[in-house]
């Protein structure tokens, strides 16, 4: 287990029991992407190592367009432009005798190029490692266990990289034991969550409509969000609408 991962693994479990409205490894993925985007358009910007790292990656359209949603439209145009020059001088490399080979190169970098993004990886390399501490201070840290069980739900994206995380690193022992906690708590949020959505649908039947709410009313935005994660929103736009429901 890498040290360096306990502390924000900790303070995520720590705070979804204060907020509630988010799975901690949401809040682990948004903490980091929230770090790598300041660090692109700030002090990484420059380093010779990232340039050419950015010019082979490039990036998604999710965080291209977190990016352009940015003040710092300076930074990110020097990114591009360098980016652009790099992919350029690829393909026009590319044009020689044999057309066929060099289509077909310029095919392949082309292609990689959809499926390669800077920022992706930088995230992907510390939230799986973040997963894998999860799992093992299960197992180390006796404290952890009333932090995993005091987590209001986990997505499901989230919670099946939890599972198999801790599948390939507990022993069976430790893994039945941390199974049964941890889909504790997802049976009862998943039983929760769809009352409220049948509930949801329900109020628009006659007959229910003058019937309260309840925790209703947001059902379908928290299931989009149980389904499919509640990424790329940060704590202080989080507290201004509800959690992301709006």
């Amino acid at each position: 287990m890498e040290q360096i991962y306990t502390i924000p693994v900790n303070e995520a479990f720590e705070k979804v029991q204060e907020d509630g409205h988010i799975c901690p490894f949401c809040l682990m993925y948004n903490r980091l992407e929230k770090n790598e985007l300041d660090l692109i358009l700030g002090a990484s910007m420059m380093e010779p190592d990232v340039r050419l790292k950015t010019n082979d990656l490039g990036f998604c359209d999710t965080h291209l367009g977190l990016m352009f949603g940015r003040p710092k439209r300076l930074p990110l145009a020097l990114m591009l432009e360098s980016h652009l020059d790099s992919i350029s001088k690829e393909l026009e490399g590319n044009m020689g005798l044999f057309i066929q080979k060099t289509g077909e190169n310029a095919a392949k970098r082309l292609a990689r190029l959809e499926q390669t993004c800077y920022i992706c990886d930088r995230i992907e390399y510390s939230f799986s490692r973040m997963l894998e501490t999860a799992a093992l201070l299960w197992q180390s840290d006796s404290a952890f266990h009333d932090k995993v069980k005091a987590a209001p739900f986990f997505c499901l994206p989230h919670y099946g990289r939890f599972i198999r995380a801790a599948k390939d690193r507990l022993s069976k022992k430790d893994f039945a034991q941390f199974f049964e906690a941890v889909s504790k708590i997802e049976s009862a949020y998943f039983d929760e969550l769809k009352s409220d959505v049948s509930w949801f649908c329900k109020k628009f039947d006659y007959r229910y409509e003058n019937e309260p709410w309840g925790n209703a009313k947001d059902a379908p935005e928290r299931a989009r969000l149980f389904l499919s994660g509640n990424l790329h929103v940060y704590e202080e736009d989080l507290k201004k609408n509800d959690g992301g429901l709006t």
